[in-house]
């Protein structure tokens, strides 16, 4: 069955992006920058098959698919969710859990397109060789969001912002934009929701799949961070004002991303109503503050850290994230995956060990 069978509303089968960007090939073949060719070695060591790595025999709850706490639903506490029935309030939770996982899929499918225009235009070797493992990735990633709505046995479309978004960088002709608008934006702002889940999740179907998804997803934030350090000092300041307005657009665009008003709207619900109050939900508030803790440190270390952006990022109430330490919390990710193996590698042991 293809997954747009599973869409409750109507949509295309597919969204083309027109670009031209020039192919780089780099005829030095030199060594390369040694951090990036460390990353390149990582990722080869680090490819996994999702087949084999998840354990696709579990399933999901049929009231609560991911047992997430019930505050995640924005609307939780909305009067026109209040007034539903049990069924109907079971039907909302677990179509918004599927429309969430459903755009997590959709922006990993933009991730291998993004991923694939970058060993193109890249102009670096050592670049195209990371880039290609992400290529990988990413492919990997489509196929396991792919597996997993399924399992809900319902799926949703690209939501606008999104798509607004993929749009803009998929069509930009510099690579650096790519970079910016993918591996900073939209992929630190999916880690953070992934982080989500993966914690506050107790579907372990649910928890793996984000929890080894975040293991790959820390390498291509820091594929973009060394990337993007080296080059920003070499641009103008009017480009690098075009990189900050860019970026600022792209965070207003993301913090809109979960609005979910297709959702609302195909379960009968006051579209504007439900908008309304999670936006001023507190809860949402502070999970929408929280989705840009993996994007606000590592705008600061590439260097688009101007006033301007520093302004922007205060009016959206994020700037204290400016603070925390990226590389503690992506080696966290890491720790984290490899603890979920060996609890699996635990429970095969011990389920050989009692036919054995």
């Amino acid at each position: 069955m293809s997954l747009k069978d599973l869409y409750p509303i109507d949509a295309p089968d597919h969204h083309d992006v027109i670009n031209r960007f020039a192919t780089r090939f780099d005829w030095r073949f030199d060594d390369g920058r040694e951090s990036l060719l460390g990353l390149y070695e990582k990722g080869k060591r680090k490819q996994w098959n999702a087949v084999d790595r998840i354990d696709w025999s579990l399933e999901l709850d049929p009231e609560n698919p991911q047992q997430l706490p019930e505050q995640v639903l924005p609307i939780y506490d909305a009067p026109c969710f209040l007034q539903l029935s049990r069924a109907r309030q079971i039907e909302v939770r677990c179509a918004h859990q599927a429309w969430t996982n459903s755009q997590f899929l959709h922006g990993e499918q933009g991730a291998l397109l993004c991923a694939a225009k970058i060993v193109q235009s890249v102009p670096d070797l050592d670049s195209k060789f990371y880039a290609a493992t992400q290529v990988m990735d990413e492919a990997r990633h489509v196929e396991a969001y792919k597996a997993l709505l399924h399992k809900f046995g319902r799926a949703w479309p690209m939501s606008k912002p999104l798509q607004s978004l993929l749009d803009q960088v998929l069509e930009d002709n510099r690579w650096d934009m790519t970079y910016l608008g993918m591996q900073v934006v939209i992929e630190g702002l999916a880690l953070a929701a992934f982080a989500m889940v993966r914690d506050q999740a107790q579907n372990p179907l649910a928890q793996q799949v984000n929890a080894y998804v975040m293991e790959d997803e820390a390498r291509h934030v820091a594929f973009g961070r060394l990337a993007l350090r080296d080059y920003y000092p070499q641009l103008s300041e009017a480009e690098r004002r075009e990189r900050e307005d860019f970026l600022i657009e792209a965070c207003y665009l993301m913090r809109d991303r979960f609005e979910a008003r297709e959702v609302w709207e195909s379960l009968d619900l006051p579209v504007e109503d439900c908008v309304a109050h999670l936006r001023d939900s507190a809860t949402m508030q502070q999970f929408r503050g929280f989705l840009f803790s993996r994007i606000v440190p590592i705008v600061k270390d590439i260097g688009l850290w101007s006033q301007h952006v520093q302004k922007a990022y205060h009016e959206m109430g994020v700037i204290s994230f400016a603070a925390i330490d990226i590389d503690a919390l992506q080696k966290r990710d890491e720790d984290i995956a490899a603890e979920f193996d060996a609890r699996r590698q635990h429970v095969d042991a011990t389920i050989k060990a009692a036919h054995g």
